[in-house]
């Protein structure tokens, strides 16, 4: 493929209500649509961008409109990069624009030389779906996993029937919001704990309010039962975005838990650690994840020397083709992996659905799992799901909170390779 044109535009979908996390709140997530072409075909590629979970410096230095400026222009940047180069698939033109990308972020954003590296390849997401759909069309092939290069194929060897769809607990979501999704099915929720009340909380506070957080939660989850994790409990997936900074104070929340009986219902706690600081996690008694501090590969055996026991892949944040390296190293060094969200529109759940699709579930479960809280978190989200170019078919919507898969959606990759004609008009 060599790339001889490029175009680019957004579109900004408001959010139900301020999402919070990392100590901060979003009010809307812009919608990143790219166009690339070779000499034979055209690939539409969608990102979204998520300036507070990539780069939380960033978001905090501007606002949040010129935060999106700031990653629109770089995937507008990226796209000038690409013009001219060519590759055999999406991952090598991928590598030979991230390093130029990389130096022109450091530039560009007010924390200068400090730019982490996932709000670069948030910026690239939407231009790498594009590669991948042009490399499909050459290839006159929908089917994901022939498209992989051979060497990552073994790391994605699972054909899950069902895919168990994980919400969010955010700081604002409300008792009888919860009771609402725990009646409506769901067996596992992702629950964001680090709570800073714009930074006027001390540690101390912070487990504190942690605590009667994942108590309160936990009062209401116990009366609920789940046929599709092992031990019959709705379960726990804690993410304290990197807000902790102590081994101790980790401990005592999960001492906490384990007086209150529900140390064994948490089965993932994402990042408890700012990225740079180097506590060994092996000694905890839970799961412990990364994920932000996963920007791509290089960092993997980081992670497996602190001892971090699962990663949480984002193809819809960090590239489908920096996830495929990250995920081949953890199948070599048996990490569990699972699909998390970046609250994302339907059309990008079904790259997230075809990678999590293709790998084993958490021991704690009998099904494989996602996270997605686009419909949970977007005021438009079922107008959203026009943009699906096979908005109608059954795997694309979960039922009770669970997606189920049949021959379709592996033959067609869930759509991805597909024409969105919502798209191709905000192009046009």
């Amino acid at each position: 493929m060599k790339i001889k044109r490029t175009q680019i535009t957004h579109v900004s979908e408001k959010l139900k209500s301020p999402l919070g996390f990392k100590g901060g709140f979003l009010t809307e997530l812009w919608q990143v649509v790219v166009r690339v072409e070779d000499e034979n075909n055209f690939g539409v590629g969608v990102g979204v961008q998520s300036v507070l979970w990539s780069d939380a410096e960033v978001f905090v230095s501007n606002t949040e409109t010129k935060g999106n400026e700031y990653m629109y222009e770089l995937t507008s940047y990226a796209l000038d990069e690409l013009v001219g180069k060519e590759g055999n698939n999406p991952i090598e033109l991928m590598d030979l624009i991230f390093p130029s990308v990389y130096d022109y972020a450091k530039t560009l954003t007010n924390v200068k030389d400090k730019i982490r590296e996932t709000f670069v390849r948030n910026a690239l997401v939407a231009v790498d779906n594009a590669l991948w759909q042009l490399y499909g069309k050459n290839k006159k092939e929908e089917n994901l996993f022939n498209l992989v290069p051979q060497e990552y194929q073994s790391s994605l060897s699972a054909k899950q029937q069902y895919l168990c769809n994980i919400p969010l607990i955010s700081y604002g979501v409300s008792e009888e919001d919860i009771k609402n999704i725990l009646d409506g099915g769901a067996s596992l929720l992702k629950i964001k704990i680090g709570f800073d009340n714009n930074k006027k909380m001390d540690k101390e506070e912070m487990v504190e309010w942690d605590k009667k957080r994942l108590l309160q939660i936990h009062e209401i989850a116990k009366n609920y039962r789940s046929k599709y994790s092992k031990n019959g409990h709705i379960l726990y997936y804690l993410d304290a975005n990197g807000k902790y900074d102590s081994l101790k104070r980790v401990e005592n929340l999960l001492e906490f838990a384990k007086e209150h009986g529900f140390l064994n219902d948490i089965v993932l706690f994402e990042e408890p650690f700012e990225e740079n600081n180097l506590i060994d996690v092996s000694s905890l008694p839970v799961r412990i994840v990364a994920d932000e501090s996963l920007h791509s590969l290089k960092d993997v055996k980081i992670r497996l020397s602190l001892g971090y026991k699962a990663f949480a892949l984002k193809p819809i944040a960090k590239t489908l083709s920096e996830t495929l390296k990250i995920l081949k190293a953890a199948h070599e060094n048996n990490v569990i992996c699972f699909c998390a969200d970046l609250t994302v529109n339907p059309l990008l759940v079904e790259w997230n659905k075809n990678i999590a699709s293709r790998i084993n579930s958490l021991p704690e479960m009998n099904v494989g799992i996602l996270e997605s809280n686009g419909e949970q978190n977007y005021a438009n989200y079922i107008k959203m799901y026009d943009a699906h170019p096979l908005k109608d078919k059954s795997f694309v919507k979960p039922y009770r909170y669970i997606y189920t898969l049949n021959d379709e959606f592996y033959s067609c990759s869930g759509g991805i390779f597909k024409d969105s004609k919502y798209y191709l008009s905000l192009l046009k």
